[in-house]
This record gives C-alpha cells, structure tokens and sequence, in this order.
C-alpha cells in the first residue's frame, strides 16, 4: 500500500480512536475496505511509536490516545495575575510546533478566558491545564469563584441560570460594558473545535462544525467555572474568518451578526408555544444587524410563538435581517403562517 494511502488509514485512526476505543479495528476496515491485520499492524506501529495506548487482550483490546503533555498550572487570583505572562511563560512552553493559526486561537482563546477568571470570577485561585495528544491541543481554565452562569443571571438581572446560557450564546453579554464588549467568550467558543463550560449543574457545549447544546449534570457541583478548548493541531480555521463571518462591511466590521440555537430556550421537554417564550428568545437582538435562528433539535413551535418572532418583531425592526435553519416542515408551515401579511423588506428566510 501506498505511502499516502497509509497516512491517510493513521490519520483516520487517530481521530476516530477517541470515539471508537472498543471498536476502532471494525470501523477502520469499513472505512477503507482493507483487512483487520493491515490495520492492526497500523496500530501496533502507533502504540510503537507512543501515540496510541492499548490495554486488555484480542477482541477485548481498547485503545485510546496517549497523552503526549498533560500539565497542570495553578494560580492565586489576584489583580496583577498578567494573562498574557502566564500563556507565555507558563502554557507556551509546553505546546508542540504549532501552525500560525493554531498557534493564535490557542493564544486568543486561553487568555480571553484567564482574563475573565481574573477579573470576573470573583474566585481565590485559577487551574490551567495544558492537555496534547498526536490530534488536539485541549486548554482548560478552572477558577472557584462563584460560577459564569450564575454570576450573569445575578448582574443581569435574568430569571435562572439557563437564561444566562440562553444570552451567552447571542453574544455580546458583559457584566462589565466599560471594560469588556462581551465577544470573548462567543467567539472563543467558535474558533476552537470543541468548547465546553461547565458551572453549578449546568454545561453548556459548542461544536465547530454544529452549535449547542446544554446538559444537566445533577448532584453536587464543585463551586466555579471550568471552561475547557479543544482544537485540531491541523486545523485551517483561522481567528479572521471567524470574526468576518460575524461582521459586516457596512458597520466597519464589527461584530453584528449571531447565530442564536433556538433549542436552548426550551427548560426540558417543553415545547415552544408562547409569546413569553418568543419574547425571551428575542431579548438584545436589536443590538444585531443580522440573526440566523438555528432550529436543530425543535420539532415544533406554537403560533403565537411564530408570529412574535416572525411578524411582530420582524414589522418592528424591518432594518434587522432575520434567517432560519434546520427547520422541519411542521416549523416551516408555522414561520410561513406568521410573515403572510409581512412585505418583501419584512421577510424573514434562510440564509443564502
């Protein structure tokens, strides 16, 4: 087999290994149409050269990636804790040779939210943990401070902790409008590939290519905010195009546009069906001059919750464009309904 057939075979072990540890062989052999010992004999290679662990015998093998840096850093929080001092004299060391870009969002991402543990958290003392693997570099941020989601429901006034979650994925929230522009955490969230912050029992997850999702972690919460990043070491995403996708020409490319997953409105079960809840779901939009309204994981929407959004907040601000995504006919027919009576400049539809 061909040299960049067999780099093509490691390449796709080392990402799906993680995702499949039981069953890695199978897949592999499904993928590529090849023998189970050809791929077996990839992995021996690759636990050979440190980059794979295996434990167990035969069928009952797992496998997994090896840790190649796990390091942990901890700080007293004080005022004159330097963010950038700390990425430069304390992370940077420990990552591998980076591309430029990858280099940056790492850069970007871990200082944003050091910066925010410093002077946000409210916390005595801050954990960064430096994680790389042949595939990843994972950053975590760990403070004990009195926790993300509550401290925003608190200073902004919101009705619980999921509401908080709900505004931080708008963007644009800060608990401090003087000194910060509240972009750092949504844009760190979508430039690394995976983005997770956990505080009190709530988790709140970003996947780049995806959106969010939240999950309950029932039971005792340790106090603070743990925020963990995770990027490709190949990735080709870059800071820039990232913030362009939120920007727009005409407002010197500030940041005016969002992408709002509608899903992390419902509490539960629910279903979308009130104007209260349409009502919550537009709070701040007027602060954007563009809104994609990510539909993923809701089946359905009531009325009069359509037309608060679609016909109502949409003759209100004619000026702010409105797009819909991954809507399944039942939320169609329901958004249709609602912009009947609404002129061409009024209409909302899915993006180009």
């Amino acid at each position: 087999m061909n040299t960049d057939r067999t780099g093509q075979i490691r390449s796709f072990v080392l990402r799906a290994i993680g995702d499949h540890p039981k069953d890695i062989i199978r897949l592999t052999t499904e993928q590529f149409g090849i023998s189970r010992q050809y791929v077996a004999r990839i992995l021996r290679r690759l636990v050979t050269e440190g980059l794979v662990t295996a434990t167990g015998r035969t069928r009952d093998r797992t496998y997994g990636l090896r840790p190649l840096v796990e390091k942990v850093l901890s700080y007293e929080l004080k005022p004159d804790l330097a963010e950038d001092q700390v990425w430069r004299e304390g992370v940077v060391p420990l990552l591998p040779e980076l591309p430029r870009n990858v280099y940056d969002i790492c850069q970007y991402g871990f200082t944003e939210i050091l910066n925010n543990a410093i002077h946000h958290s409210g916390g005595t003392r801050v954990e960064c943990a430096v994680h790389v693997t042949a595939i990843s570099i994972g950053l975590w941020v760990i403070d004990d401070g009195v926790g993300i989601f509550k401290k925003v429901k608190n200073e902004a006034g919101l009705e619980d902790e999921r509401h908080a979650i709900l505004e931080l994925s708008k963007g644009k929230l800060t608990t401090d409008p003087q000194h910060h522009t509240g972009e750092g955490i949504f844009f760190t969230s979508r430039i690394f590939d995976r983005f997770a912050i956990r505080s009190g029992e709530l988790s709140l997850h970003h996947q780049e290519p995806g959106g969010d999702w939240l999950i309950d972690v029932p039971g005792d919460a340790p106090p603070g905010t743990a925020i963990k990043m995770e990027v490709s070491r190949d990735s080709t995403r870059t800071i820039k195009e990232v913030f362009e996708l939120y920007a727009s020409s005409e407002d010197d490319f500030s940041f005016c546009k969002t992408r709002v997953p509608v899903q992390l409105l419902r509490y539960g079960e629910e279903n979308l069906i009130s104007r209260s809840q349409a009502r919550r779901l537009l709070a701040r939009f007027d602060r954007f001059r563009e809104i994609l309204l990510d539909f993923a994981g809701v089946n359905m929407i009531g009325q009069a919750f359509a037309d608060e959004i679609f016909r109502v907040f949409c003759s209100e601000y004619p000026q702010i464009r409105l797009y819909y995504i991954n809507t399944n006919e039942d939320v169609v027919r329901m958004i249709r309904r609602a912009i009947a009576t609404l002129t061409a400049s009024e209409l909302p539809d899915t993006p180009a």
